[in-house]
């Protein structure tokens, strides 16, 4: 940032909405002003993210949020005195018209980023019980299912155990005989025409459960995946003749690959989650996400405030009752429900107001020209 002109700069979040806790990060957020000459060349950089929790916009990428109603940018142009580091007269002309920002588009913006975190908060109920249930990865075998002679099926796993349960193998005159306990290694699948993913199933070791063959006899590859941790798929046999099949198998591929999909976001979840955070929803053991319903809670009261008094209060009146959200210390679900509730009655509040349709994009475009022009 040492090349770039920064006009603003600000503490921004928890700490200026008055919800921090001895945890919560300390979150940046400033507008810089590019040279002219970045500008008209290649070198000019909407926005720079110095860390995840440090970002600077470009005034004219400023703007343009603000145009779209923003919550995020129009925070910046209410923020309480003492969370803002840096203000210099370019971001003073902008602050003289800020008002003119708040039109009826914050209820999109504000209604409907307070709706995607009810969804979201809703959301980590099925990562908590990733957690509780320890997200065990699972393989193709688990996906491979019998098709049973009544109409029903059973998994494979619990078909082998029962299978081997009743396996007779009878004594042979002058061979001394073992038990063999059957593993997917010792079956094998062909496919069976016109009928995708389900399979005829040999046990490669008996061909009709009263004749035993020893295992060294096993000439050919078996086996129903080639690898039981790592194959993505179900592998065919050539089988020999004279064998019949003890089974039908179905194989849900397509199960497997959306287990396998699910459990890539559980990993990233894990590495990527706040364990305070997590911590605190496992705590109240209330199965949402209690900081997004903060989040909720918060864009609902302020986009009432917008539409009703015309202004944006960023330092929250009501941080005592937004922190119980957070620790759970109320039932989340009711707090769902008002939300749901607010979020109708929006729709008559905003359209009853007097705020503006939109903003005029030509006196953005002088704003934003004032600014750039400043001490030129």
């Amino acid at each position: 940032m040492m090349n770039h002109n920064i006009i603003f700069k600000a503490i921004v979040g928890s700490q200026s909405y008055g919800t921090s806790t001895p945890t919560s990060d300390i979150d940046l957020k400033g507008i810089y002003i590019q040279s002219h000459d970045d500008i008209l060349s290649f070198k000019y950089e909407p926005q720079i993210n110095i860390t995840k929790d440090e970002t600077y916009h470009e005034i004219r990428r400023f703007l343009e949020l603000l145009q779209v109603a923003n919550p995020t940018m129009l925070e910046l142009l209410y923020m309480p005195e003492e969370c803002i580091l840096i203000k210099k007269p370019e971001f003073d002309i902008i602050l003289q018209y800020r008002d003119k920002f708040l039109t009826k588009k914050c209820l999109e913006s504000f209604g409907g980023y307070a709706a995607a975190q009810i969804k979201k908060a809703n959301g980590l109920d099925k990562k908590m019980n990733w957690e509780k249930e320890s997200m065990i990865r699972k393989t193709v075998l688990d996906f491979c299912y019998l098709i049973l002679p009544n109409g029903g099926s059973k998994s494979f796993k619990e078909w082998l155990v029962d299978y081997n349960n009743t396996i007779f193998i009878p004594p042979i005159k002058n061979i001394n005989t073992i038990e063999y306990e059957r593993t997917q290694a010792d079956f094998g699948l062909t496919a069976i025409n016109h009928v995708k993913n389900t399979y005829n199933l040999y046990d490669l070791f008996s061909s009709n459960r009263t004749f035993y063959l020893f295992p060294t006899s096993k000439i050919f590859s078996a086996g129903i995946v080639s690898d039981s941790i790592k194959s993505n798929d179900v592998k065919l046999t050539s089988i020999p003749k004279g064998i019949e099949p003890c089974g039908i198998l179905y194989c849900n591929i397509e199960g497997f690959s959306s287990h396998c999909k699910k459990y890539r976001e559980y990993e990233n979840w894990l590495q990527n989650r706040n364990i305070n955070r997590y911590v605190d929803n496992v705590n109240h053991n209330q199965k949402v996400d209690s900081k997004n319903l903060l989040h909720c809670r918060r864009l609902l009261d302020m986009a009432m405030e917008i539409a009703n008094e015309g202004t944006i209060k960023v330092k929250r009146p009501n941080a005592d009752y937004l922190l119980k959200i957070k620790r759970g210390e109320v039932p989340l679900l009711e707090i769902i429900d008002q939300a749901e509730k607010d979020i109708l009655l929006l729709n008559d509040l905003y359209k009853n107001s007097n705020l503006p349709d939109d903003i005029n994009k030509e006196f953005v475009n002088e704003l934003l020209l004032e600014v750039r022009h400043y001490n030129k």
